[in-house]
């Protein structure tokens, strides 16, 4: 067991999980890992980039195209799902007093105002139908498309809501512009393993007793992270002495899609659950128990590319929340935009108010 407070480990998961964005902005839909590799002088990333730096200004996510995914945004900054969890942390910090349930109806004026102020950042699809859906008055419980994409956006929640069940709804209400069940139940996968290792698992304990409670799809897709961890780490498989044996393990971990626009997405890199989730839970058995075990998962997660940020979240809350605040590195901390800004709004919450 480690000594980290839990004060430490609610911030630690929030600002994990900020800094795990933000390393992944200059990267972010480039899913050549070797570009990335010789572009970032053939070493781990160290500093946060702005979007596309030292590879031309843009980044080529395959079916979309290059192009520069966030241009208002500079190194330090955070990506699309960086914002929508400071959204959220804007959010319960203007409910905090006195503390209520939450309510997607309560926060979407807030929402809208800040899509239409100087977002910065790439919208996605999701985002832009679920938009047009309030625009045209759509009731509550019928906005968000059908997209099998992973987005984590309830963080700071852990630093308000004090049981696992308050957590998972917070978890799928923040997803209102997603209907789809696998992506739905990754935000909820997700959400049940931070708290139980805010509450002193494991994260390999509580990934696996979280994987057992859902069952079906996302009990195979764990196992399958975990066996693909086993490849990666044992010195006699060929995988384990493969230059890039992090991208080949995510790679081989989901299908091909062939969307028909130019070459196939290696989805096991690309936002789909299916995808995603095992790739953050693969990193965080990787490196959990790592010396300086939380800096390097960033590092590697950031440097396979793909929807980098999609699983930085994951990784960073899970591993934030297991080394606690304090493990993540000085440097990033005093360049990360807004740590300020988030860490006096983490302090209005319930569960860290002075």
């Amino acid at each position: 067991m480690n000594n980290v407070s839990k004060e430490e480990s609610i911030k630690g998961a929030f600002m994990g999980a900020m800094v795990a964005d933000a390393l992944c902005l200059g990267s972010h839909y480039e899913y050549d890992a070797q570009k990335i590799y010789k572009a970032y002088g053939n070493k781990p990333i160290e500093k946060f980039m702005a979007p596309g730096e030292m590879m031309g200004g843009q980044t080529h996510g395959i079916g979309w195209g290059e192009r520069n995914y966030h241009p208002g945004k500079s190194a330090g900054g955070t990506t699309d799902y960086g914002d929508y969890n400071i959204v959220v942390l804007e959010h319960l910090a203007a409910i905090a007093s006195p503390p209520r349930a939450f309510s997607v109806a309560v926060m979407i004026p807030h929402w809208m105002n800040r899509l239409e102020n100087g977002w910065g950042s790439w919208i996605c699809t999701m985002t832009k139908e679920t938009y047009a859906q309030v625009k045209n008055g759509f009731p509550i419980e019928r906005l968000g498309g059908i997209s099998n994409a992973m987005a984590i956006r309830h963080v700071a929640a852990h630093a308000y809501y004090e049981t696992e069940e308050e957590l998972v709804d917070v978890a799928r209400k923040t997803m209102f512009t997603h209907k789809s069940a696998e992506a739905l139940g990754g935000g909820e996968f997700f959400a049940r393993v931070t708290h139980r290792v805010i509450q002193g698992a494991t994260p390999q304990d509580a990934i696996e007793s979280v994987a057992v409670l859902m069952g079906g799809f996302f009990e195979t897709k764990v196992a399958q992270a975990i066996a693909k961890y086993k490849e990666a780490t044992n010195p006699d498989a060929p995988l384990s002495r493969e230059p890039f044996a992090d991208d080949l393990a995510l790679t081989s971990m989901a299908r091909l899609w062939d969307i028909g626009r130019s070459e196939p997405i290696k989805v096991g890199k690309a936002s789909p659950t299916e995808g995603t989730l095992p790739g953050a839970v693969y990193f965080i058995l990787k490196y959990a128990d790592a010396q300086e075990g939380l800096k390097k998962a960033l590092q590697a997660n950031a440097m396979v590319g793909g929807d980098n940020a999609s699983r930085g979240i994951a990784i960073g809350m899970v591993l934030g929340a297991y080394k606690g605040v304090n493990a993540i590195p000085k440097e990033w901390r005093e360049t990360l935009d807004q740590w300020d800004y988030c860490d006096n709004l983490l302090n209005q919450l319930p569960l860290l108010k002075k």
